[in-house]
C-alpha cells in the first residue's frame, strides 16, 4: 500500500507526505568532512563537555521535496501530537477545497482500499469525510493513539504505518540523512539549541531549491536492466527489498 501511495497517489488526486523523527544528535565534535579554507583543516577538541541531545521533527513532501522541520529536545506525543497537527491543518488548507460528499458507500471504498491485505486494521470512524491525503509514518505506538488517529481521519488524512523493518519505505529518513549531514558533518555544536538552530537553517536553505524524491526513479530502472542482464546466465532471485541476489544451480534429470 506504501508503494501504491508513493506511485499512484498523486494520480488519485491525494498529497502524499512522509512524517518521521530523527536523533537523537548530541552537542559533541561530529565526525565528517566539511568546507574548510585550503590548508586550514578544521581542529577538534580531544577533550569536551557533552551539550545536551537534539531531535528533528520532519514532514517531507515528495512530490515537491518541500520539508516542514522543528529541532526539539524531546519528541514525546506531547510535543509531536500538537506539531503535526498544526502543520497537517497548514497543509490541508493549501490544498484545493474538497468535493462534498455525494455517496457515503463509495467514499468509504476510497479510505477502505488504503487498508486492503493488512492483518491489523483500525476501525474507520463511522462518517468520514473526503479522503484528501496519505500520511506515511513509522509504525510506533504513540502514532496510533486512538485520539491522534480519529484527528487524522476527521481532516481526511489516512495514516499508513511501515512495517517492521520496513523503514526504507519512509523518504522522510532519506531527507534526514541528507540535512543533518549538511547541518552537522565536521562541526563541533556546544549545545542542543546550536544543533536545533543549523538543523532548522540547513532545511530553510534546501526549500529553497528542494529536489523531488520520485519513488522507483532512474536509479530503480538501472538496477532493474542489470538484474536482467545477470538473469540471462543465470537464475537469479532478488534477497528481500535489497539490490543482493542469490544464483540458484540448475540440474537437468537425464531422460530415461
Amino acid at each position: 500500500m506504501i508503494e501504491a501511495a508513493h506511485r499512484e497517489g498523486a494520480q488519485l488526486g491525494l498529497a502524499v507526505w512522509n512524517q518521521d523523527e530523527a536523533g537523537p544528535y548530541q552537542a559533541v565534535p561530529q565526525a565528517g568532512a566539511s568546507w574548510q579554507l585550503v590548508s586550514h583543516p578544521v581542529h577538534q577538541p580531544h577533550e569536551y563537555v557533552r551539550g545536551g541531545t537534539a531531535k528533528l521533527l520532519t514532514l517531507l513532501h515528495p512530490a515537491t521535496g518541500q520539508v516542514r522541520v522543528k529541532g526539539v529536545s524531546s519528541s514525546a506525543n506531547a510535543v509531536l501530537h500538537p506539531w503535526l497537527r498544526e502543520q497537517l491543518s497548514a497543509i490541508i488548507d493549501e490544498l484545493p477545497p474538497a468535493e462534498p460528499v455525494q455517496d457515503a458507500v463509495a467514499n468509504r471504498a476510497r479510505w477502505e482500499r488504503w487498508q486492503d491485505g493488512l492483518s491489523e486494521k483500525f476501525t474507520l470512524l463511522s462518517e468520514l469525510p473526503p479522503l484528501r491525503l496519505l500520511l506515511i509514518w513509522d509504525n510506533l505506538a504513540g502514532h496510533q493513539t486512538p485520539e491522534m488517529v480519529c484527528w487524522l481521519m476527521r481532516h481526511g488524512i489516512m495514516p499508513l504505518y511501515t512495517p517492521l523493518g520496513g523503514s526504507w519505505l519512509n523518504m522522510a529518513e532519506s531527507v534526514q540523512r541528507i540535512l543533518t549531514r549538511r547541518a552537522l558533518d565536521g562541526q563541533h555544536p556546544r549545545s542542543s539549541g546550536e544543533i536545533i538552530q543549523w538543523l532548522e537553517a540547513t532545511a530553510r536553505a534546501w526549500n529553497r531549491q528542494p529536489t523531488p524524491f520520485v519513488w522507483g526513479g532512474t536509479r530503480h530502472a538501472r538496477r532493474e536492466r542489470a538484474r536482467r542482464r545477470r538473469g540471462r546466465l543465470l537464475t537469479l532471485h532478488a534477497i528481500g527489498g535489497s539490490g543482493a541476489c542469490f544464483a540458484e544451480s540448475v540440474v537437468y534429470a537425464k531422460a530415461a
